[in-house]
């Protein structure tokens, strides 16, 4: 599919853009430079800073958009599609849900122009703090974004970086970063690409390799014969990641070379009035942070009590995944669903995922 440029305004002065600091942390103001369809629901923006400067990032990682929605503070969590290789802007590629507050938001009122806050940029699934010598990249849909950076990056900085990298996709008009991935399969020799498509797929063009379906074990050995002797980084939906763990599994993989990340699905506006419709029937529990107190109802977790406070706090998954709402326990007990974005170090000093923690006693809290 050809890419489509919105608009392509003139770019900050070179002088300025040459002379920036690095960005490797925090906050930072973002101004969208380009925006462009990839497919029929996917829009990337193309961002550079205010004030210019060089985006040192893990190939992986990702931004918390900072945004007022219908006069509400919203904060959503993407993964940066660009590489660090490229430091000079920072591209984020998002898909469109149905009913998806921030994916529609961003695709009907953001614009060339506009600027937005970020910060950033987080996440452990990524190829500096996951080590490699052979990768296999397994996505669907928009979990395409963190392996294309990761490719991007491996091509950008080695010569002949041994990459395998198998895209499910619905459709040939649904394959996300098609041109971008063949010229890259061009150039490198090393760049095995392949496809599984759930229809279409004898319309793909000659020369690649190519499955129709689902992802299975015989698809999987033909497509990447040697996927045993690799460390797969693997990121989709939740049924994609799942079927693929499974699957895996059952093929006697060494899991300890099984990395994923998954950002579940965007909440719709109906599904936000959901969140809070919780049991509130008192736990006897009580929850503390500063000054505030709060009797927490059954079924609530850290984060819907903080909010319920208005106290300020960064929820952009709302899923254990992004890590975005890490606070620390001072005092009490707690148990979470999910530690997914903590190392060791910090479980022990008492953090947790706001969103994937309950009380079990009276809790101090520290933001």
């Amino acid at each position: 599919m050809s890419i489509d440029t919105i608009s392509r305004p003139s770019l900050h002065n070179h002088e300025r853009q040459l002379a920036s600091n690095d960005w490797q942390h925090g906050q930072v103001e973002l101004q969208c430079v380009e925006k462009w369809q990839e497919t029929h629901d996917v829009f990337s923006y193309r961002f550079q800073g205010i004030e210019p400067v060089k985006f040192q990032f893990k190939p992986g990682q990702f931004l918390t958009f900072n945004m007022d929605i219908d006069g509400k503070k919203t904060y959503r969590s993407y993964t940066i599609s660009s590489s660090p290789s490229r430091p000079y802007s920072i591209v984020v590629t998002v898909k469109c849900i149905e009913g998806g507050r921030v994916s529609n938001y961003l695709a009907e009122s953001l614009n060339v122009g506009d600027t937005i806050n970020a910060s950033g940029p987080d996440g452990v699934f990524n190829l500096v703090d996951i080590k490699a010598d052979k990768y296999l990249f397994l996505s669907a849909g928009s979990g395409i974004t963190p392996m294309f950076s990761m490719s991007r990056w491996l091509t950008d900085t080695q010569v002949g970086a041994d990459i395998a990298f198998l895209n499910c996709a619905k459709s040939p008009e649904d394959m996300i970063f098609r041109t971008e991935l063949d010229t890259i399969r061009f150039n490198n020799s090393a760049f095995n690409l392949s496809y599984i498509l759930e229809s279409g797929a004898e319309r793909l063009p000659q020369g690649l390799s190519w499955g129709e379906g689902r992802i299975d074990a015989e698809q999987l050995n033909r497509l990447v014969e040697d996927y045993k002797q690799r460390t797969i980084f693997v990121c989709g939906p939740e049924p994609f990641m799942k079927g693929v763990e499974s699957l895996l599994e059952s093929l006697n993989f060494d899991m300890s070379r099984y990395h994923y990340e998954s950002f579940g699905t965007e909440l719709s506006r109906n599904d936000e009035m959901v969140i809070t419709d919780v049991d509130n029937t008192a736990t006897g529990f009580m929850l503390r942070i500063g000054d505030n107190s709060r009797a927490m109802g059954q079924g609530e977790t850290l984060l819907e009590g903080i909010e319920a406070e208005g106290l300020p706090i960064i929820a952009a998954c709302r899923a254990g995944v992004c890590g975005a709402c890490k606070c620390k326990v001072i005092e009490g007990e707690t148990e979470s669903s999910s530690e997914m974005t903590l190392t060791q170090d910090e479980i022990a000093q008492g953090y947790v995922l706001a969103c994937s923690t309950k009380l079990k006693s009276d809790v101090l809290l520290q933001l």
